[in-house]
């Protein structure tokens, strides 16, 4: 009899499969240079990239000067140029010392957005950062800030496209904009299912971004991907998603952030990990220690008891079967001690609400306020639609 069982095998092994379409490897945008090198001719270029910026294994920076493209600046996310710094770390203005190029930071000081100084001697913009489809991962806000850039000073602005890793499904909350931060922008579900260029075809289309102003954006988009390709990162994306398994665990663990548990930064496996040194004593213990990219993280040289998660990605994809995962958040809210004292203020910013701190609170269940999703996700995915570049 073939069962649910070997369906959900079959489906995987399918998706595993990821780095090909009917036999064909996914290409990313960046390497699609005869589509985009004839726009940056004889014009002074400023990319927003990072370590994971990346053609045949080398740096789009280093790439794209080969070529005798005319970079002036490197604009920087959370975590760097190299992609070396800890979350939430200010990253501070620089010049790299490999290339010799000044790297302006966006995540440092307040500064987030270009500023005009910035692009006084820049004729176009590229964007090339790969991104996990969590809308509390901060690139794509980086992204918003340097459209608005783009558009107050009528620069164009060139979107390398990359496959979404978590881009097969959408779930989670919809942000209510009375939340909006940096962790979360626009009305998008946590796990949004869009790649970076539909996501920036959006933000112009809906008028999302600041004086409802639109870019001129061009995307060069992947060929071969679908949206239900299971795409296999060739590079962390920063310090402390190492694993395909951790980049499908964090829609599901980030939400801990915003409460008293920790989730591995400080050990091997951040992300696949989660526990706190007050929860009954279990097998499964770690200790968090201060190293690069996890600078003193939470209970720093102190024992945490709790869970692994650490397993292959096979596994952790039929775990959460296209859902986000409220199920381990309950469970250690449960085991807690001290529940008064669970969430802190981050938490409603990750959440995108008020309302799934107190649907916790009051006991309902993960199926009921999944499905108190619902009307928002309906509503979001009629908009996403629109915007979709890939089946």
């Amino acid at each position: 009899m073939f069962t649910r069982k070997h369906f959900l095998c079959l489906m995987i092994w399918i998706h595993l499969l990821a780095g090909t379409v009917q036999g064909q490897r996914i290409v990313t945008g960046a390497e699609r240079m005869d589509q985009y090198l004839p726009l940056l001719t004889n014009k002074r270029v400023a990319l927003l990239v990072n370590q994971t910026s990346v053609v045949a294994g080398r740096n789009l920076v280093d790439t794209l000067l080969k070529r005798g493209v005319h970079i002036v600046k490197i604009f920087s996310p959370e975590h760097g140029f190299r992609g070396m710094a800890s979350a939430g770390e200010q990253v501070h203005n620089s010049t790299d010392s490999v290339i010799g190029l000044p790297v302006i930071s966006l995540y440092g000081e307040g500064h987030y957005k270009p500023s005009a100084a910035d692009l006084q001697d820049v004729d176009i913009l590229v964007y090339d950062i790969q991104d996990v489809g969590v809308r509390f991962y901060t690139y794509i806000s980086s992204l918003q800030y340097l459209m608005e850039a783009a558009a107050e000073h009528h620069l164009p602005l060139l979107v390398l496209d990359r496959p979404n890793p978590n881009g097969f499904y959408v779930d989670g909350p919809v942000l209510d904009t009375a939340f909006r931060s940096f962790v979360g922008m626009q009305p998008i579900p946590i796990v949004y299912g869009m790649t970076v260029g539909e996501y920036a075809r959006m933000l112009n289309g809906e008028g999302w971004l600041a004086h409802h102003d639109t870019c001129a954006l061009t995307v060069i988009p992947c060929l071969h991907y679908t949206h239900d390709s299971l795409y296999q990162l060739p590079v962390p994306p920063s310090p402390n998603l190492r694993t395909m398994n951790a980049v499908y665990l964090y829609p599901s663990l980030c939400l801990f952030e915003g409460t008293v548990i920790s989730v591995g930064r400080g050990t091997d496996h951040p992300f696949e990990v989660f526990g706190h040194p007050n929860f009954p004593h279990r097998d499964f213990q770690f200790t968090p220690q201060s190293r690069p990219g996890a600078m003193h993280p939470l209970y720093e040289n102190q024992i945490c008891y709790g869970f692994s998660l650490i397993q292959s990605p096979e596994k952790t994809l039929k775990q959460i079967n296209h859902h986000l995962q409220l199920k381990w958040l309950i469970q250690a809210y449960t085991l807690y001690p001290d529940r008064s004292h669970f969430f802190n203020a981050y938490f409603p910013k990750l959440a995108g609400n008020a309302q799934l701190q107190k649907q916790i609170m009051e006991g309902m269940s993960e199926k009921a306020i999944q499905q108190s999703w619902k009307p928002a996700l309906d509503q979001f995915l009629k908009i996403r639609a629109k915007y979709l570049l890939y089946p």
